[in-house]
Protein backbone atom coordinates (compact mmCIF):
# COMPACT_ATOMS: atom_id res chain seq x y z
CA UNK A 1 0.00 0.00 0.00
CA UNK A 2 2.03 2.84 -1.38
CA UNK A 3 -0.06 6.28 -0.13
CA UNK A 4 0.75 9.66 -2.03
CA UNK A 5 0.55 12.71 -0.43
CA UNK A 6 1.19 15.94 -1.77
CA UNK A 7 2.19 18.56 -0.21
CA UNK A 8 0.57 22.23 -1.58
CA UNK A 9 3.72 24.36 -0.72
CA UNK A 10 1.98 27.88 -1.72
CA UNK A 11 2.20 31.22 -1.26
CA UNK A 12 -1.19 33.22 -0.68
CA UNK A 13 -2.97 35.36 -3.05
CA UNK A 14 -3.85 38.38 -0.20
CA UNK A 15 -7.56 37.80 -0.70
CA UNK A 16 -10.15 34.56 0.33
CA UNK A 17 -11.24 34.21 -3.80
CA UNK A 18 -7.68 33.93 -4.80
CA UNK A 19 -6.76 31.24 -2.25
CA UNK A 20 -9.87 29.29 -3.22
CA UNK A 21 -8.78 29.60 -7.03
CA UNK A 22 -5.32 28.87 -6.12
CA UNK A 23 -6.21 26.02 -3.66
CA UNK A 24 -8.56 24.19 -5.90
CA UNK A 25 -5.76 24.82 -9.10
CA UNK A 26 -3.18 23.39 -6.73
CA UNK A 27 -5.54 19.99 -5.90
CA UNK A 28 -5.83 19.37 -9.56
CA UNK A 29 -2.25 19.81 -9.65
CA UNK A 30 -1.95 17.03 -7.05
CA UNK A 31 -4.65 14.84 -8.53
CA UNK A 32 -2.54 14.88 -11.88
CA UNK A 33 0.63 13.88 -10.16
CA UNK A 34 -1.00 10.79 -8.83
CA UNK A 35 -1.62 12.31 -5.11
CA UNK A 36 -4.50 9.99 -2.57
CA UNK A 37 -4.15 13.23 -0.05
CA UNK A 38 -3.38 16.91 -0.65
CA UNK A 39 -2.44 18.78 2.08
CA UNK A 40 -2.32 22.85 2.71
CA UNK A 41 -0.12 25.13 4.62
CA UNK A 42 -1.58 26.61 8.27
CA UNK A 43 -4.69 28.50 7.60
CA UNK A 44 -4.98 28.71 3.82
CA UNK A 45 -8.23 30.52 3.85
CA UNK A 46 -6.39 34.02 4.94
CA UNK A 47 -2.76 33.16 3.95
CA UNK A 48 -2.37 33.26 7.78
CA UNK A 49 -3.75 36.38 8.12
CA UNK A 50 -5.04 37.05 12.16
CA UNK A 51 -5.61 41.15 11.69
CA UNK A 52 -5.71 42.40 15.26
CA UNK A 53 -8.47 44.52 14.41
CA UNK A 54 -11.95 41.82 15.97
CA UNK A 55 -13.89 43.11 13.33
CA UNK A 56 -12.05 42.67 10.80
CA UNK A 57 -10.52 39.08 12.42
CA UNK A 58 -14.62 38.31 12.88
CA UNK A 59 -14.79 39.16 8.77
CA UNK A 60 -12.17 37.17 7.62
CA UNK A 61 -13.25 33.98 9.28
CA UNK A 62 -15.28 31.53 7.31
CA UNK A 63 -17.77 28.63 8.61
CA UNK A 64 -16.54 24.94 8.98
CA UNK A 65 -19.36 24.27 6.57
CA UNK A 66 -19.66 27.78 4.57
CA UNK A 67 -18.78 28.08 0.87
CA UNK A 68 -14.92 28.16 1.15
CA UNK A 69 -14.43 25.17 3.23
CA UNK A 70 -17.28 23.17 0.99
CA UNK A 71 -16.23 24.31 -2.09
CA UNK A 72 -13.19 21.81 -0.95
CA UNK A 73 -15.16 18.80 -0.30
CA UNK A 74 -17.17 18.85 -3.33
CA UNK A 75 -13.39 18.99 -5.08
CA UNK A 76 -12.56 16.35 -3.09
CA UNK A 77 -14.80 13.77 -4.28
CA UNK A 78 -15.14 14.97 -7.89
CA UNK A 79 -11.00 14.12 -8.11
CA UNK A 80 -11.73 11.21 -5.86
CA UNK A 81 -8.69 12.39 -3.42
CA UNK A 82 -8.67 13.35 -0.11
CA UNK A 83 -7.98 17.18 0.66
CA UNK A 84 -6.84 18.74 4.15
CA UNK A 85 -7.99 22.22 3.95
CA UNK A 86 -7.12 24.78 6.47
CA UNK A 87 -8.82 28.06 7.33
CA UNK A 88 -9.50 30.89 9.85
CA UNK A 89 -12.89 29.28 11.28
CA UNK A 90 -15.90 31.47 12.09
CA UNK A 91 -16.39 30.88 16.18
CA UNK A 92 -17.32 31.53 19.29
CA UNK A 93 -16.10 33.97 21.62
CA UNK A 94 -13.44 34.43 18.72
CA UNK A 95 -11.80 32.84 15.80
CA UNK A 96 -10.09 29.38 15.55
CA UNK A 97 -7.01 28.17 14.03
CA UNK A 98 -8.41 24.30 11.95
CA UNK A 99 -8.59 22.16 9.20
CA UNK A 100 -10.87 20.05 7.47
CA UNK A 101 -10.23 16.81 5.97
CA UNK A 102 -12.59 15.57 3.37
CA UNK A 103 -11.94 11.80 1.92
CA UNK A 104 -12.00 11.27 -1.74
CA UNK A 105 -15.80 10.83 -1.81
CA UNK A 106 -16.31 14.50 -0.30
CA UNK A 107 -16.93 13.67 2.85
CA UNK A 108 -16.16 15.59 6.18
CA UNK A 109 -14.23 12.74 8.25
CA UNK A 110 -12.57 15.25 10.90
CA UNK A 111 -12.67 18.90 12.33
CA UNK A 112 -9.36 19.78 14.33
CA UNK A 113 -8.47 23.31 15.66
CA UNK A 114 -5.35 24.10 16.87
CA UNK A 115 -5.09 22.93 20.32
CA UNK A 116 -1.58 24.86 21.35
CA UNK A 117 -2.50 28.40 20.06
CA UNK A 118 0.67 30.65 20.22
CA UNK A 119 -0.22 32.76 23.04
CA UNK A 120 2.54 35.12 22.96
CA UNK A 121 1.76 35.99 19.52
CA UNK A 122 -1.14 37.30 17.37
CA UNK A 123 -3.00 33.53 17.92
CA UNK A 124 -3.97 35.28 21.40
CA UNK A 125 -6.96 36.64 19.59
CA UNK A 126 -8.33 33.07 18.59
CA UNK A 127 -9.74 30.25 20.66
CA UNK A 128 -7.90 26.88 21.25
CA UNK A 129 -9.28 23.73 20.17
CA UNK A 130 -9.73 21.25 22.75
CA UNK A 131 -8.93 17.35 21.71
CA UNK A 132 -7.13 15.23 19.23
CA UNK A 133 -9.48 13.32 16.96
CA UNK A 134 -8.12 10.09 14.90
CA UNK A 135 -9.88 9.12 12.53
CA UNK A 136 -10.24 6.40 9.10
CA UNK A 137 -9.51 8.02 6.17
CA UNK A 138 -10.62 5.81 3.23
CA UNK A 139 -8.56 5.76 0.28
CA UNK A 140 -8.30 4.05 -2.91
CA UNK A 141 -5.81 1.42 -1.44
CA UNK A 142 -7.60 0.99 1.61
CA UNK A 143 -8.32 2.78 5.28
CA UNK A 144 -5.42 4.40 7.29
CA UNK A 145 -5.65 5.93 10.18
CA UNK A 146 -4.95 9.69 10.49
CA UNK A 147 -4.78 12.75 12.91
CA UNK A 148 -3.80 16.43 12.92
CA UNK A 149 -1.25 18.84 14.64
CA UNK A 150 -1.12 22.42 13.48
CA UNK A 151 2.01 24.13 13.56
CA UNK A 152 2.84 25.01 17.07
CA UNK A 153 1.17 21.58 18.21
CA UNK A 154 4.05 19.58 17.07
CA UNK A 155 6.27 21.39 19.55
CA UNK A 156 4.73 19.57 22.27
CA UNK A 157 5.07 15.84 22.38
CA UNK A 158 1.94 14.92 24.06
CA UNK A 159 0.23 15.71 20.68
CA UNK A 160 1.51 13.12 19.04
CA UNK A 161 1.75 10.68 21.49
CA UNK A 162 -2.11 11.00 22.01
CA UNK A 163 -2.81 10.75 18.45
CA UNK A 164 -0.55 7.67 18.58
CA UNK A 165 -2.27 6.16 21.20
CA UNK A 166 -5.45 6.88 19.41
CA UNK A 167 -4.27 4.37 16.87
CA UNK A 168 -2.90 7.05 14.19
CA UNK A 169 -0.68 5.97 11.24
CA UNK A 170 -0.26 9.01 9.65
CA UNK A 171 -0.51 12.97 11.04
CA UNK A 172 -1.32 15.74 8.78
CA UNK A 173 0.49 19.07 10.17
CA UNK A 174 -0.36 22.26 8.17
CA UNK A 175 2.17 24.81 9.15
CA UNK A 176 3.23 28.59 8.91
CA UNK A 177 6.91 29.31 10.13
CA UNK A 178 10.67 28.91 9.40
CA UNK A 179 11.48 25.04 9.26
CA UNK A 180 14.52 25.03 10.44
CA UNK A 181 16.91 22.17 11.86
CA UNK A 182 15.41 21.85 15.42
CA UNK A 183 11.86 22.32 14.26
CA UNK A 184 12.80 19.48 11.84
CA UNK A 185 14.41 17.40 14.40
CA UNK A 186 11.09 17.84 16.30
CA UNK A 187 9.33 15.95 13.30
CA UNK A 188 11.88 13.57 12.97
CA UNK A 189 11.33 12.83 16.42
CA UNK A 190 8.14 12.88 16.93
CA UNK A 191 7.54 10.06 13.57
CA UNK A 192 10.84 7.92 15.65
CA UNK A 193 9.39 7.91 18.62
CA UNK A 194 5.59 7.25 17.63
CA UNK A 195 6.59 4.82 14.61
CA UNK A 196 4.08 6.92 12.91
CA UNK A 197 4.38 8.76 9.61
CA UNK A 198 4.34 12.37 9.96
CA UNK A 199 3.85 15.04 6.70
CA UNK A 200 4.05 18.71 6.96
CA UNK A 201 2.97 21.55 4.44
CA UNK A 202 4.77 25.02 4.92
CA UNK A 203 4.39 28.04 2.91
CA UNK A 204 7.70 28.75 0.70
CA UNK A 205 9.91 31.75 0.53
CA UNK A 206 8.01 35.07 0.02
CA UNK A 207 5.43 34.59 3.00
CA UNK A 208 6.70 36.06 5.76
CA UNK A 209 8.78 34.58 8.31
CA UNK A 210 8.25 30.65 6.27
CA UNK A 211 11.40 29.21 3.79
CA UNK A 212 9.22 25.79 2.97
CA UNK A 213 10.89 22.91 3.57
CA UNK A 214 7.81 20.73 3.63
CA UNK A 215 8.86 17.15 4.87
CA UNK A 216 7.18 13.40 5.09
CA UNK A 217 9.46 11.55 7.34
CA UNK A 218 7.84 7.67 7.29
CA UNK A 219 8.54 6.96 10.78
CA UNK A 220 10.91 3.17 9.86
CA UNK A 221 14.08 3.59 11.58
CA UNK A 222 15.27 0.54 10.97
CA UNK A 223 14.96 -2.34 8.39
CA UNK A 224 16.38 -5.76 8.26
CA UNK A 225 18.46 -4.85 5.42
CA UNK A 226 20.41 -1.97 6.34
CA UNK A 227 23.00 -2.85 9.43
CA UNK A 228 22.26 0.71 10.32
CA UNK A 229 19.72 2.79 11.27
CA UNK A 230 17.75 5.10 7.98
CA UNK A 231 16.71 8.25 7.56
CA UNK A 232 13.47 8.53 7.73
CA UNK A 233 12.57 11.07 5.41
CA UNK A 234 11.73 10.36 2.78
CA UNK A 235 10.68 13.83 1.29
CA UNK A 236 11.97 17.49 2.01
CA UNK A 237 11.21 20.35 -0.47
CA UNK A 238 13.23 23.34 -1.09
CA UNK A 239 12.52 26.67 -0.51
CA UNK A 240 10.18 27.69 -3.53
CA UNK A 241 6.73 27.50 -4.37
CA UNK A 242 4.92 24.02 -5.74
CA UNK A 243 3.30 20.98 -5.54
CA UNK A 244 5.54 18.19 -3.86
CA UNK A 245 4.52 13.97 -3.72
CA UNK A 246 5.72 12.10 -1.43
CA UNK A 247 4.82 7.56 -1.59
CA UNK A 248 4.47 6.31 1.70
CA UNK A 249 4.75 2.61 2.50
CA UNK A 250 2.13 1.89 4.78
CA UNK A 251 2.53 -1.95 4.40
CA UNK A 252 6.34 -1.09 5.90
CA UNK A 253 5.29 0.98 8.45
CA UNK A 254 2.68 -1.28 9.40
CA UNK A 255 4.75 -4.05 9.74
CA UNK A 256 7.72 -1.61 11.63
CA UNK A 257 4.95 -0.67 14.41
CA UNK A 258 4.30 -4.71 14.94
CA UNK A 259 7.47 -5.67 15.54
CA UNK A 260 10.04 -2.44 16.85
CA UNK A 261 9.92 -1.12 20.55
CA UNK A 262 8.81 2.42 20.37
CA UNK A 263 5.16 3.43 20.29
CA UNK A 264 3.18 1.83 23.38
CA UNK A 265 5.30 -1.18 23.50
CA UNK A 266 6.86 -0.82 26.34
CA UNK A 267 5.45 2.40 27.64
CA UNK A 268 5.04 2.63 31.58
CA UNK A 269 1.61 5.27 31.98
CA UNK A 270 1.80 4.33 35.45
CA UNK A 271 4.61 6.12 36.17
CA UNK A 272 3.67 9.29 34.64
CA UNK A 273 1.44 11.22 36.78
CA UNK A 274 3.58 14.35 36.76
CA UNK A 275 2.79 15.05 33.31
CA UNK A 276 -1.05 16.06 34.00
CA UNK A 277 0.28 18.31 36.77
CA UNK A 278 -1.70 21.55 35.58
CA UNK A 279 0.89 24.04 38.03
CA UNK A 280 3.30 25.94 36.36
CA UNK A 281 6.78 26.96 38.27
CA UNK A 282 9.55 29.06 37.31
CA UNK A 283 11.53 29.35 35.40
CA UNK A 284 8.49 28.43 32.58
CA UNK A 285 5.90 30.67 34.28
CA UNK A 286 4.49 32.89 31.50
CA UNK A 287 2.19 35.78 32.23
CA UNK A 288 0.61 35.64 28.81
CA UNK A 289 -0.64 31.80 29.24
CA UNK A 290 -4.28 31.58 28.97
CA UNK A 291 -5.65 28.42 29.98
Amino acid sequence: MHLKIALLQLLPTGSPEGQLRKGMEACRKAKALGADIALFPEMWSSGYDIPEDAGRLRELAVEANGPFVSAFGALAGELDMAIAVTFLERFQPTPRNSAVLFDRRGVRRLLYAKVHTCDFGDEARLTAGTDFPAVWLDTALGPVRIGMMICYDREFPESARILMLKGAELILVPNACPMEINRLSQLRGRAFENMTAIATANYPSGQPDCNGRSTVFDGVAYVPELPESRDTCILEAGEAEGVYVAELDLDRLRDYRRREVHGNAYRRPEKYGLLTEEEIVEPFVRTDRRK
